[in-house]
């Protein structure tokens, strides 16, 4: 049966649970407002933070990091040699984020003051987790890069939160606009890269046959080189100078994802994290392309499409894919992909094309609510069944 101590008995299960609580709360708050903005003779929502920016925080600090440090938080020992962690060391990691999300969901159509405490109850619990991580990585003396850089990331993270904090108690909006910058660019990108440079060749020597491993270190440095000036030139509204970078960066990450790339068939679960990589390279290219645009018209002609390239398909592809496969693993069950993971998979694929032909479609904000509805109805299934899991005992009956 589920139980809360099923929850508290590893830090992928409660961080996990929070994520995925959230991955349908925040979107169906959006969904509601798309479509009060939509339909003829509705009244829009009005909120005490700007709907499109209270959708990006969202999105980008309470939706992806509970999984995120859920998952460091179970990997970070191992990839040092170190004992799991107490339930002390993450239990206050989840609580601040839950926190933190119900409170800002409530707050948005309330009260500014509820926003600003969900906003300090969120980097609490963002302190902690960073300060529990980065703790290992000092008796690691860094050796471990991908720990490391994943560790730099989630600081970077930190700022971003305390930036939307600035912003709140300030009202500086340049505040604002960097924190989403820093939560795409120098949170987000480098630890899905991080994380896909170390594990996929792992996961794809295990399943394929004469699979070769290919995990260059030195890669990660020009990687955060990139994402970093790219954030500085977007934060200085530099554009036209996006695209040198931009075109660079989408060489170094399709050659990365060529050089490892399986050559052979594999599982379905691995076939969706290669498949969802692919998103990375194209939603490069499209920044690129409207960079570019931007050198000879001076307009933003592909609006929000590349972002969502980025954010639907790139980000959310690999969070189905990559959680669906630590919840296997970690509860004891088979590593396959299962019908609601491949259902979000395959939806999410429709979502993201749906998210970027709606910024060159008459009525803007209906295929916006269009697409929002598809990510509803994609990760439904998935969070039913994920929740579950970790909230009950593990099939194979053992501890964690």
């Amino acid at each position: 049966m589920p139980s809360a101590h099923q929850l508290a008995a590893a830090p992928h299960r409660l961080l996990f649970f929070v994520g995925a609580l959230n991955v349908l709360a925040a979107m169906a708050w959006w969904t509601w407002w798309l479509l009060c903005t939509s339909i003829p003779g509705a009244t829009t929502p009005a909120t005490v933070v700007p709907a499109f920016w209270a959708h990006a925080f969202l999105m980008q600090y309470h939706v992806l990091p509970p999984f995120i440090f859920g998952f460091l938080l179970t990997v970070f020992p191992r990839w040092m040699g170190m004992s799991d962690l107490a339930r002390t060391r993450y239990l206050p990691v989840g609580i601040g984020l839950l926190c933190g999300q119900i409170l800002f969901l409530v707050g948005l159509s309330t009260s500014l003051s509820l926003i600003k405490i969900a906003v300090l109850a969120t980097l609490t619990g963002w302190t902690y987790g960073a300060l529990v991580l980065i703790s290992l990585l000092i008796r690691d003396r860094l050796k471990t890069w991908h720990a490391a850089s994943c560790g730099a990331a989630l600081l970077f993270g930190w700022l971003g939160v305390a930036l939307f904090a600035g912003y709140l108690f300030l009202q500086d909006v340049e505040w604002l606009y960097a924190s989403i910058k820093i939560g795409t660019f120098a949170l987000l990108l480098p630890i899905y890269f991080t994380v896909a440079h170390r594990m996929f060749p792992f996961f794809a020597g295990n399943v394929v046959l004469g699979y070769v491993s290919w995990r260059p270190l030195w890669l990660l440095i020009p990687f955060w080189v990139l994402a970093l000036v790219h954030a500085g030139l977007e934060f200085a509204h530099l554009y036209a100078w996006l695209w040198p970078i931009d075109t660079v960066w989408l060489g170094l990450c399709s050659f990365w994802l060529w050089r490892i790339w399986p050559r052979k068939k594999g599982p379905a679960l691995l076939r969706v994290l290669f498949l969802g990589t692919l998103w990375l390279p194209i939603a490069l290219a499209l920044y690129a392309i409207q960079s570019l645009w931007f050198v000879y018209s001076d307009v933003i002609e592909l609006g929000r499409a590349p972002a969502h390239a980025l954010y639907i398909g790139f980000f959310g592809s690999l969070l189905v894919a990559m959680v669906t496969r630590v919840t296997q693993g970690h509860s004891g069950r088979p590593l396959e992909l299962g019908w609601p993971a491949k259902f979000a998979f395959a939806l999410l694929q429709l979502v993201v094309l749906i998210r970027i032909a709606a910024e060159f479609a008459p009525d803007l904000f209906r295929w916006q609510a269009i697409a929002a509805i598809g990510w509803l109805v994609a990760f439904f299934p998935w969070v039913i069944r994920s929740a579950w899991i970790y909230a009950t005992p593990r099939a194979d009956r053992r501890p964690g």
